[in-house]
């Protein structure tokens, strides 16, 4: 790798950051915001800089490890891969394939590499006890995707640049620049919303730092989402503010929901919610009085106990009112690399139910079984109980409901391998961990944040520095030992090894060329067209209106609908591009975009009618919180992203940011002050960390930041473990689980706050429970 300045893709969050890496000697110079990037217009959050202190970490591993009776020792490469294999075939040989369980973290989405190479180990280990990071976040917007727009991959994304009302639920974009809206300077957008004068509304228990720059803000009681959402299908359906378009396309439909809304009136919600009828009422005439508005909502309202009848109803609320598929509104994405449509043609659209886990009976999602039924799964004796596990980029132990549970639960396995660089809280429990190369070490492109960007973009990004001598990329890693399992299992294969060796060597980088080039914006279809563009026509002409191969042929990249998009995308063009290249705004793409199996949008899928009986009862059920109870909230700060940014000094220093906020009226109430050590109770476990009085809580809430609680012994993150905070986890219960969609309730669990007497020491774990 050469010295000078390195641009390329910060990709430590979703936002997307266009980043300037200056190179000295092989080492990070600085990092800066790419003023040239198109996207993200020089804008940088503090993580992107951290790239260089996670480069240049002593603690990160570059050796695999083995671990010993006298601690962790180096071994090579073939020793790691050939023992792996032997010891995860030998227990599947013995027990079952379902013997082994398989967990994919957040960070395998910001590696193209690992995305690409996933398929092909899975398909080795072949076992069904499979988890991801996915039902612990956006589970419910991929589940409505499904059922509403025929692909689990299909995100409706607001048009937050020409919108004149944004009403965010449950999210705070200015701390995490987007989720499932990939929107780097959030800040400087909502600037130019302002200046057009649109407004900003957020809907949060927490007056976040989004709420703080809004023009009105209402608290809303944590997990009453669905309540308050209903009461303004009430008021917009009783007031005719449904889209007279969709009251002639969908009245039978609209007829369900009316009989669906009648029982929530804004009276009769406000006490369960917290928010008063005349705010929800003129919230719900204001949303569908804007043409160019949009309802976002995110991971507060995805992840409680009707998580996936919120998030279903904030879809049903954009369409009835006419705001999907409208300039200002909800878009779809047009990606260069389009997964929708390459799902749609190889038939991997998404899937839901086909399975249920063996204890608790919950629905698998995409082949994967809910994170909450993991430690049960391990723990519980059986047919099919899971004796080996394997961890890839992921820390479960610090993001997963029950983090002592599943303590428990690793520490009881026959096996444990682990892909990551760091001796975590998770990957202590493993036998061999295999590290790969950092994010500057390897080339970069956005495969999944591109389809759910504000614009359409395309970037690829060279590695930065050259790896050390001897290590390996995840795709290297996986691949390599996808190969050994197969070849374990099935035995030598004249036809498996070449198609492994050529797969191997075409490597991630080739494969995104191909499908740069096959894509939309690609030069690899335009000769194509003018022969095969009658051949469409005719097939189109001879196929009915709602037939899914039509909306299949109309997304490929051969139609002509894609002539008046920018040509000649391919890894090469890109290349000579470093800051990116500005594709143009979300754009009007439906019927073409949707792939249900009539062509139309499906607003009242069955399933969440079914849902609807246990909201009608929790409504009857529901009575205020008394004594020390609080209804328990997590937080996101702009310094950190889940578990594994926190050994940078950079990110942790200054004021301590790992307490429980509460409102100052809870805290005179429950006996404790700001700064002094309480005590956080529930079914789960106990914690105990610094209060912090705000007035930025709702009365009865309490909040605790995501990702902390690095006091564990065994971990070697030496920042961390000096800056340990406490785990929110291990007081979130993995028994509380959205029955609909399998999503963990992350909020709105209750929990007692109490003072420990005459102690002001660091947050931790109690030492009772």
């Amino acid at each position: 790798m050469e010295n000078g300045t390195h641009y390329r893709t910060c990709n430590l969050c979703e936002a997307m950051c266009g980043i300037a890496v200056d190179i000295e000697d092989g080492e990070v110079q600085s990092i800066r915001g790419d003023d040239q990037d198109p996207f993200s217009r020089g804008h940088i959050c503090p993580k992107a800089t951290a790239l260089k202190d996670l480069q240049q970490d002593p603690d990160r591993l570059r050796q695999p490890v083995r671990r010993t009776p006298e601690g962790w020792e180096e071994i090579s490469w073939d020793q790691a891969l050939s023992e792996v294999t032997r010891r995860l075939c030998n227990i599947q040989k013995e027990h079952g394939r379902n013997a082994v369980g398989l967990y994919l973290g957040n960070p395998n989405v910001h590696n193209h590499g690992a995305l690409l190479a996933i398929p092909s180990l899975t398909g080795a280990l072949r076992t069904q006890n499979r988890f991801s990071a996915t039902s612990n976040d956006q589970l419910p917007h991929m589940l409505a995707n499904l059922q509403m727009f025929g692909n689990a991959m299909l995100f409706p994304i607001p048009d937050i640049d020409h919108t004149d009302l944004f009403i965010c639920l449950g999210g705070n974009p200015m701390a995490s620049n987007g989720s499932l809206m990939t929107v780097p300077d959030f800040r400087g957008r909502l600037k130019e919303l302002k200046a057009r004068g649109g407004r900003l509304v957020v809907v949060d228990p927490r007056r976040t730092e989004t709420a703080s720059r809004a023009d009105s803000y209402h608290a809303i009681r944590p997990g009453t989402d669905p309540w308050f959402l209903m009461g303004m299908l009430n008021v917009i359906i009783n007031e005719g503010g449904v889209n007279e378009s969709m009251a002639r396309e969908m009245a039978a439909e609209l007829e369900l929901l009316e009989l669906a809304a009648l029982p929530y009136t804004p009276e009769t919600v406000a006490n369960i919610t917290g928010i008063e009828a005349a705010e929800i009422r003129q919230l719900a005439r204001d949303f569908a009085g804007t043409p160019r508005a949009a309802l976002y909502s995110r991971v507060g309202t995805s992840t409680q106990a009707f998580g996936g009848l919120a998030t279903w109803l904030v879809y049903v609320l954009n369409i009835i009112t006419g705001k999907l598929d409208r300039k200002g509104g909800l878009r779809f994405t047009q990606p260069a690399i389009d997964l929708v449509t390459l799902g749609g043609l190889t038939g991997q659209t998404g899937h839901y139910g086909r399975r249920r886990t063996r204890v608790r009976g919950l629905p698998e999602f995409g082949g994967e079984f809910p994170a909450s039924t993991m430690a049960e799964e391990i723990l519980t004796p059986g047919e099919g109980q899971i004796r080996a596990f394997m961890t890839i980029a992921g820390n479960p132990v610090l993001s997963s409901p029950a983090g002592e549970r599943m303590d428990e639960a690793l520490s009881s396995l026959e096996f444990m391998v682990s892909v990551d660089y760091y001796i975590n809280e998770t990957t202590r429990h493993a036998d061999i961990i295999l590290p790969p190369t950092g994010p500057l070490e390897r080339s970069h492109y956005d495969l999944a944040f591109n389809s759910l960007a504000v614009r359409n973009v395309a970037k690829f990004s060279d590695a930065a520095l050259a790896p050390e001598k001897g290590a390996r990329h995840d795709w290297d890693i996986l691949t390599e030992l996808a190969h050994r399992l197969t070849r374990q299992k099935q035995g030598l294969n004249l036809r498996g090894e070449l198609a492994w060796k050529a797969f191997r060597s075409f490597g991630p980088d080739r494969i995104v060329d191909l499908l740069l080039r096959t894509g939309p914006y690609g030069s690899g279809a335009a000769p194509l067209r003018p022969i095969l563009q009658p051949l469409i026509d005719l097939t189109e002409r001879g196929l009915p209106r709602q037939h899914p191969l039509r909306a299949l042929l109309r997304n490929s990249a051969l139609h002509r609908r894609w002539e008046h998009h920018p040509k000649g995308l391919s890894l090469s063009e890109l290349r000579h591009h470093p800051h990116g290249i500005d594709l143009g705004p979300l754009e009007a793409s439906l019927p073409e975009r949707l792939q249900t199996s009539d062509g139309r949008i499906q607003l009242v899928p069955r399933l969440y009618l079914q849902d609807l009986p246990r909201l009608h009862e929790s409504s009857r059920r529901f009575r205020p919180l008394r004594g020390k109870s609080l209804y328990l909230v997590g937080r996101r700060h702009v310094r950190s992203n889940n578990s594994w940014l926190h050994n940078s000094h950079r990110l942790v220093k200054g004021k301590e940011r790992c307490t429980v906020q509460i409102h100052p009226r809870d805290a005179s109430r429950l006996g404790v002050r700001d700064g002094q050590l309480a005590r956080v109770s529930s079914e789960a476990g106990t914690i105990q960390l610094p209060v912090e009085e705000t007035d930025v809580m709702m009365p009865g809430v309490a909040s605790i930041p995501h990702g902390w609680g690095h006091g564990r012994e065994g971990i070697e993150l030496t920042v961390a473990g000096a800056h340990p905070g406490a785990s929110i986890n291990d007081v979130i219960s993995d028994r509380d689980v959205d029955p609909l969609s399998g999503v963990s309730v992350l909020n709105g669990q209750v929990v007692k706050v109490t003072p420990v007497p005459s102690q002001r020491a660091r947050g931790g774990r109690s030492a009772t429970k």
